[in-house]
């Protein structure tokens, strides 16, 4: 199999491999801009996004006796106590299953994070940790969250070496602050491509899902994930969703986050239904999607967890030949490349 190259591509240029199931062999995929989007859905198919904000959920941080420990959050922060991954020494330029371990931690020390904010911690277990985070000044409402934008940065990963600003990891409709990790596949859902999808008759949703790390650096948590992640869907998307479904359309997530959210939501008791919910779904190949119709997703490899989620939407095979596909076209993979489109029925590009 060839391999995916591994540069940012800008937003505006990205490439979509479309892979259509319904296709025979190689004339199921095909490889065009991703400004072709809404010519290769219909009037009357629903697109639903994942707005969550990236949060700045990386911390250079050090012990008390000045030993460097990354401290990188488990979404979504909603006060004070959080969850995260500790990683020794190092930084996003080393693969982060080469990172070692944190040194020895206990219940009561603190770690410092960067300008005033410190984490006093509240239990460990290896590389997982259950931290207070204390803002260190100022007594309003938001001195946490200024806190936290000030010392944090983007998580971020070997292939992308130089560091990324906090702009350049949030999608153009980004809302309320709860991924550690970008929902990179609407990156290049531009509000010019957002206007073409409406012009078309295609409908454009909302959900928030807390996306969270893709690696911990451990093999044994890595082959947990993703855990159980929340999410939050709005009244207007059940509705859409629903609706949409009634008459014939499809409906198309915007990166796997979108996708895990509706499923765990469909298998709830009572159903597809608005407010707040747990995703601990895992899908596979052996999932058969109940609300989903199509996904954009970035390009993932085998090695990846994301890779077997797409297998519920299309055949290992078929996957396979679109990856050879991609690299032989000189396409990015990870999390600032390139994407793939995967529906039944769809226009030719």
């Amino acid at each position: 199999m060839n391999r995916l190259a591994t540069g940012a591509v800008d937003r505006r240029d990205v490439q979509l491999v479309v892979i259509d199931p319904e296709r025979d062999g190689d004339d199921a995929i095909t490889v065009t801009g991703f400004a072709a989007l809404p010519s290769l859905l219909a009037p009357g198919d629903l697109v639903v996004v994942n707005d969550a904000a990236t949060l700045p959920a990386s911390f250079a941080a050090t012990t008390s006796s000045g030993a460097p420990v990354e401290v990188r959050l488990i979404p979504p922060v909603a006060g004070p106590r959080v969850a995260a991954v500790l990683l020794g020494t190092g930084d996003h330029r080393t693969p982060t299953e080469h990172r070692p371990p944190p040194p020895a931690l206990a219940a009561g020390e603190t770690l410092s994070l960067g300008g005033s904010l410190r984490a006093r911690i509240v239990a460990v277990a290896g590389r997982q940790a259950t931290l207070d985070l204390e803002p260190g000044t100022g007594a309003g409402p938001d001195a946490l969250w200024q806190a936290i934008y000030a010392a944090g940065r983007p998580v971020q990963y070997a292939h992308r070496p130089t560091p990324l600003p906090l702009w350049a990891v949030q999608t153009a409709y980004a809302a309320r602050p709860w991924s550690a990790e970008m929902p990179s596949a609407g990156r290049p859902l531009t509000w010019d491509t957002l206007l073409a999808l409406r012009r078309r008759g295609i409908g454009v949703a909302a959900l928030t899902h807390a996306a969270g790390l893709s690696a911990t650096g451990d093999a044994e948590l890595d082959a947990a994930l993703p855990w159980p992640e929340p999410y939050d869907l709005p009244a207007a998307t059940v509705a859409a969703v629903i609706a949409t479904r009634a008459r014939g359309g499809r409906v198309i997530a915007i990166g796997t986050t979108v996708v895990r959210a509706l499923e765990a939501a469909a298998l709830a008791p009572g159903g597809l239904a608005p407010g707040p919910g747990l995703a601990t779904l895992v899908i596979t190949p052996t999932h058969r999607p109940r609300v989903v119709d199509g996904i954009v997703s970035g390009l993932h490899g085998p090695e990846e967890s994301h890779f077997r989620l797409l297998g519920a939407l299309v055949p290992r095979a078929t996957l396979d030949r679109a990856l050879d596909r991609a690299a032989a076209a000189g396409l990015h993979g990870h999390e600032l490349g390139d994407t793939c489109l995967i529906a039944r029925g769809l226009r030719r590009p």
